[in-house]
């Protein structure tokens, strides 16, 4: 969600905060800001909207420093806007904050006792306001000040602080926030993501919950809950900063849409030989240890976990449970030691996710996470890690990252078949080669792209939009309808076909789009009633089905869209292209903000 960048450095870093905030803009934000200690004195500009807002405000400032922070805000307390934005500021201390303090409001009724005046509704002034205290009454030290204050606040937070006079110290600190050290010549550097951090540095460390953190621009000094001097692992980042380059694509996400050939072949070639039908996965205990699968995700990636249910429940004949993150630890879930948890999310970073992945390890070992970035916190709190080798992904609705998480989630699935011998030989070698089809498959339907277009233009007139699909396309359903909602503003809603006759059927009308997933699968003719229930009410019907399905269909509508043919197991991650296209063409159409919607943030690190 929000975005820390901090600079310590011989050089003048304002330039390059501005781009480390620019590596940040993917993860969503509603307004952003910057402070330097110049001169001794400490300087900030803020401003809403996007980061030219704040550019251009700094074309008619003069200041710029050594040391310095900066912040892109996803609005939590308080409304966003050029007050509420970080930095936030006191006479001696400038901080920025990714989080949320549980008990801000006792502080804040503490120090208006005391006489301190607010300026902001934000839960982080207060956090400086407490910091200024301890150096301006008890005159501490600013370490000092800032693990005494720490001690004291309940949440998460990633926190990042400069001070008044002090031009060569940076503090900061974490507490279930994401924060990385990036490692200089004559510079040192931190953020709440790595893909900021590759711009400046290759060298780089996490800190750990807990930790505090003193830089200067020759010497890093970590200090841990107990504040002993220690050490974290150093890594060496592999990958090249974020690419920012749109190519011939008009948005982020027409690109990664369009890049889902290439995706799913790099996927495939990482886990799998397609020469000796081999898989290459982490070493994984046999699937007769396991005596449950529990799959854990929010949003998108709780989708994929819907589908992988089916998936193991089917062909595996294992238990197996799909569970939203955030509600997950909540209702205290039964958890058995041979219990599989499988934890799927893009950034690796939702703190939800996370929270529900810290739950399970009290109970089992067996942790699995699908992830996108491989040194996410997840990363490290896991037992296997699968990446899903999707590359960075920059638009906040996700697309190419999810359907990697399906195909390492079927990868997994035919593991463990195999294992279970609830497969053939043969079966297994047919779903393996099944799976190399899937590039050239998703290669046609982009070739027709354009039909799909043309259909978009029935929503943009629409007010709701409903979207149906049966057994293992009823998740595709709700992912189809969340991508429709996150990034045209349209309201929409996924539903079970079978479910249409015990409520939503009341919303159908003359004006209502349905979005009908109907391949000639076992349920077909099941779907087919569904939807000639539909029609009787004069819904607008809006088909993807395969060539058979097309034929018996004809007298529904006129609005089918032919897929191609293609094995029952495929169909989630086949039927899930085209439901991004109508979400992004509709987008378009309606001029919306495509790459960065209103009130969604890419990394979800607060609850």
């Amino acid at each position: 969600m929000c975005g820390i960048i901090g600079i310590v450095s011989e050089k003048q870093v304002l330039d390059r905060l501005i781009d480390g905030l620019e590596r940040l803009e993917y993860r969503g934000y509603d307004s952003s800001g910057v402070a330097v200690i110049a001169r001794e004195e400490i300087f900030h500009s803020k401003s809403t909207g996007k980061l030219n807002s704040l550019k251009n405000k700094l074309k008619h400032n003069l200041f710029d420093g050594c040391v310095g922070i900066g912040h892109t805000r996803w609005a939590t307390h308080g409304e966003p806007t050029e007050i509420n934005a970080h930095p936030h500021l006191t006479r001696n201390v400038a901080v920025v904050h990714n989080g949320i303090i549980e008990n801000f409001a006792e502080f804040k009724n503490e120090l208006l006792e005391r006489g301190t005046r607010f300026n902001s509704q934000t839960d982080t002034e207060v956090i400086a306001k407490l910091v200024e205290e301890k150096i301006s009454k008890e005159k501490c030290q600013p370490l000092e000040a800032v693990r005494l204050t720490i001690e004291r606040l309940r949440g998460s937070f990633a926190l990042c602080f400069i001070f008044r006079g002090l031009e060569d110290l940076l503090i900061a600190t974490r507490k279930g926030s994401p924060l990385a050290l990036g490692f200089g010549d004559k510079e040192n550097f931190v953020s709440s993501d790595a893909a900021s951090l590759s711009l400046f540095s290759k060298k780089i460390c996490y800190l750990e919950e807990g930790d505090v953190v003193a830089l200067t621009k020759d010497k890093v000094n970590i200090f841990d809950t107990s504040g002993k001097i220690v050490n974290r692992d150093i890594q060496i980042l592999n990958s090249d900063p974020v690419n920012l380059n749109k190519g011939k694509f008009k948005h982020f996400m027409e690109k990664e849409i369009f890049e889902q050939p290439q995706v799913i072949s790099q996927v495939l070639g990482f886990y799998l030989n397609a020469s000796k039908e081999t898989l290459s996965l982490p070493t994984l205990p046999e699937a007769t240890e396991f005596k449950r699968i529990i799959l854990i995700g929010c949003g998108t990636a709780f989708y994929s976990c819907l589908v992988a249910k089916y998936w193991f429940e089917k062909l595996c004949g294992l238990p197996t449970h799909a569970e939203l993150a955030s509600e997950f630890r909540y209702r205290s879930p039964v958890v058995n030691k041979d219990d599989l948890l499988v934890f799927v999310s893009q950034s690796g970073e939702t703190a939800d996710t996370i929270g529900a992945l810290k739950y399970a390890r009290e109970y089992s070992k067996n942790i699995l996470a699908i992830i996108n970035v491989e040194q996410s916190s997840m990363a490290r709190l896991a037992t296997w890690v699968f990446p899903t080798k999707a590359g960075p992904e920059i638009g906040v609705a996700s697309t190419k990252a999810f359907v990697s998480q399906l195909i390492i989630l079927k990868i997994l699935n035919i593991k463990f078949a195999s294992d279970l011998s609830t497969i053939s030989k043969e079966q297994r070698s047919n779903l393996l080669i099944g799976l190399l089809e899937l590039p050239r498959l998703y290669a046609e339907i982009l070739s027709k792209n354009q039909n799909i277009r043309k259909l978009c233009k029935k929503f943009t007139r629409s007010n709701s939009v409903l979207y149906l699909g049966r057994d293992i396309l009823y998740p595709i359903a709700l992912e189809g309808a969340l991508k429709l909602k996150e990034i045209s503003y349209l309201h929409a809603e996924g539903y079970a076909s079978g479910e249409l006759k015990h409520g939503p059927i009341a919303l159908i009308d003359k004006s209502m789009p349905v979005v009908a997933l109907n391949p000639s699968t076992q349920v077909f003719e099941k779907t087919l009633s569904n939807l000639e229930e539909v029609k009787a009410r004069k819904g607008k019907i809006i088909l993807f089905t395969d060539e058979k399905g097309k034929e018996l269909s004809k007298d529904l509508t006129k609005s089918i869209f032919q897929l191609p043919n293609c094995s029952d197991f495929l169909v989630p991650i086949l039927y899930t292209l085209p439901l991004q296209l109508i979400a992004y063409y509709t987008a378009l159409e309606k001029g919306t903000d495509v790459d960065q919607p209103r009130n969604l943030a890419k990394s979800v690190t607060v609850e």
